[in-house]
């Protein structure tokens, strides 16, 4: 049976997450852009399009590497499967290193296209501020990666309708990021967090680097309780005749 070699399925999750880090993360720049040429203050509305932004990215990137790499794009899915054994295990250091070299890459596509402007924005680097704390952030980002790759784990099951995956994953995106984005950002995604952080810096932009370590540790943490409650759940077991 032909298949896709490794370095073709690296190639496609960088290009992925790079799509997903512009399209989602690049949205936010923006919509703060116009507010600040408006001088109109950051509404719910905005919120949500910045949330169907990201969903619409992820439903694009399913649809078009999904049957390529499995369209992980997400360091939190490639870890959750291969601690499940719905992955190879040899394969997670390439995968992440291409996630977070394409979510880099887009960030840097965003300066590109909105300037330096973007940066002293933020250029949509996922943070949180008072009254929320480190434990609040750190609840926020693993429930919702929890829930993230919850719903990934139950679209790939072979029991579940086929061809239609990347839409519930986007639905997923969009309500996690409308419940979970004005505490956090609602990264749900080590390299979506990492590469808009670490472009931001190269660029002169103001960071918190002691907030990674919360975003990365919930996020990771949520993703493997996800795949082992999901095995749990889904596990088939025969009924006595």
């Amino acid at each position: 049976m032909a298949t896709n070699s490794f370095p073709q399925r690296l190639f496609a999750e960088f290009l992925g997450t790079a799509f997903l880090v512009f399209l989602g993360v690049g949205s936010v720049p923006a919509t703060l852009m116009l507010q600040e040429s408006g001088k109109t203050s950051f509404t719910m509305a905005d919120m949500g399009m910045i949330a169907f932004a990201f969903a619409m990215a992820v439903v694009a990137a399913v649809f078009a590497i999904g049957h390529i790499s499995g369209c992980h794009i997400n360091p939190a899915v490639t870890l959750a499967l291969a601690a499940t054994g719905r992955a190879a295990r040899r394969e997670v250091p390439g995968y992440v290193l291409a996630q977070c070299a394409g979510a880099a890459v887009g960030a840097a596509a965003i300066v590109a296209v909105l300037g330096t402007r973007a940066v002293r924005l933020g250029l949509g680097v996922a943070s949180y501020a008072a009254p929320t704390s480190a434990s609040q952030a750190f609840f926020g980002e693993a429930l919702g990666t929890f829930i993230l790759v919850f719903v990934v784990f139950g679209v790939i099951d072979q029991r579940a309708p086929g061809g239609f995956a990347g839409l519930p994953i986007g639905f997923a995106v969009f309500a996690i990021a409308v419940a979970v984005g004005p505490v956090t950002g609602a990264a749900l995604n080590p390299a979506r967090t990492l590469g808009p952080l670490v472009t931001a810096a190269l660029w002169g932009g103001t960071v918190d680097w002691s907030q990674l370590p919360v975003y990365l540790l919930a996020q990771i943490v949520g993703g493997l309780l996800a795949g082992r409650t999901y095995v749990v759940v889904s596990r088939l077991r025969a009924i006595p005749a």
